[in-house]
Formats: C-alpha cells, structure tokens, sequence
C-alpha cells in the first residue's frame, strides 16, 4: 500500500474494522492476486523473536512457526537478509531440511518470501504458499506488486505498535510518580520532615533493602491506606 496515500490507508483500516482486520483481509486477498498461492503471512520481528503478523483463512500455523523454531526458512531468510527466497519444489530443496519435511507433509510444494521494507530495519517478510511445484514461476512480479502494496499496512501496525507501547510507558510513568509523591507525603506528615529529606530516606532504605523504589513506596501507601480503612470500619 505504498502508492497509497495516508488518506486512503485510513479509509480502508476504517472500513475493514481496524489494521489487525486489514492484514488478514490482504493475505486473503493475496491468495486471489498471486497465481498459483492457496495461503500467504507476513512475517516481522519484534525484538529477538520472528512472529506472523497476519495470515490467510486456512494458513497452518505451522508452516511459519516451524521455521522460527528452526531459526531457517524461506521467511526466516527473507526477513533477516533482505532477499527474495524461492523454493521451485520443496522435494528436490536443500536449503532448509528440517522446514521442507515439515513442509511437505502439509501438502506445500512451493514456496515464495519477499522482503518488505518496513521502519526501523526490522525484518519483514510476506510469504506465499503453493500446492503445486513450480506454481509461481511466472507470478513474482504480481508478488512483488503485492508486497510493494502491503509494506504500507505493515508499516502501520508497527506504528501503532510502538505508540501503544510509549503510551503505556508514560501512563506506568505518572502512575510511579503518583504513587512516590504520595509516599513523600506520608513521610513529610508522620516525621515532620521537608519534601527532600523524605525522598533521600526512601532512596536509602529503597538501596539498603534492594526494593525498587515504586514498589516500596507502594507498600507504604497500601500500608498507610489499609489502616485507614480499618479505622474506617471500627
């Protein structure tokens, strides 16, 4: 979806119920523009680990997650090189034993992984599936026009991603904040102390009994907090 303006990627997340929906309605899509592919993933990596993104209606797990457990494969070597792999026909294909077997027992006879170029050189890779030897000897250009297309909704849930993650760091950041002010506080009434010495003590008792401060500071609002309670009660 790189042709694509950020308009129309809106649109059609908007129309498809979200960009998790979106990826699952391309890789069905892929099955009918690519000739010869009966499934197709995309594949990235977040971190260490290599995980599917999304995949076709019908797609055995196994034939992605088998060679992330290999660490080899066809959308292993894709992802991680930067490299178009094809597989002509898993019979007589050498590269990634473990994987054909695995493979060929599912039925998959050719396979093809394209590279997508995605943000931050995280690895990437769309991958296409084909019951027959040899079926997509005349369709890389209609996978590469689709690859080339896909990279832009990729991109896009990577974004996401990454701003549902700093929005959930800065969220645990206030919530720390909150929770050490309060205990401050606790220590600024009980022994009559400033604002600066209560956060010098809860540091030192937080190194001298290797707690992380949040935590301890949390104990000591929840301490502070239940007897309340229970005065409330009596």
């Amino acid at each position: 979806m790189s042709s694509q303006t950020p308009d129309t990627l809106d649109h059609a997340m908007a129309r498809s119920g979200g960009i998790d929906t979106l990826l699952r309605d391309l890789t069905d899509r892929a099955v009918t523009e690519v000739p010869g592919a009966v499934a197709c993933s995309l594949t990235v990596r977040r971190g260490a680990r290599l995980m599917t993104l999304a995949g076709s209606t019908g797609l055995p797990s196994g034939l992605d997650l088998r060679q992330y457990e290999n660490g080899a494969g066809p959308c292993v070597d894709a992802a991680d090189t930067g490299c178009e792999q094809y597989a002509h026909d898993l019979v007589t294909e050498a590269r990634w034993p473990a994987y054909t077997a695995y493979a060929l027992s599912t039925g998959v006879r050719s396979v093809l992984a394209l590279p997508l170029d995605v943000v931050d050189g995280a690895g990437a890779a769309v991958n296409f599936y084909a019951l027959e030897p040899g079926a997509f000897a005349g369709a890389h250009e209609a996978a590469r026009s689709f690859a080339d297309r896909v990279a832009g909704a990729v991109n896009e849930a990577l974004r996401i991603e990454r701003q549902r993650a700093s929005t959930a760091d800065v969220r645990t950041a206030l919530i720390s904040r909150s929770i050490i002010d309060q205990a401050i506080g606790i220590l600024m009434a009980r022994e009559r102390i400033d604002a600066q010495d209560a956060m010098e003590r809860l540091r030192r008792v937080s190194q001298d009994s290797n707690i992380k401060l949040r935590d301890l500071c949390q104990d000591l609002v929840a301490q502070v907090t239940a007897k309340g309670g229970s005065r409330g009660g009596e």
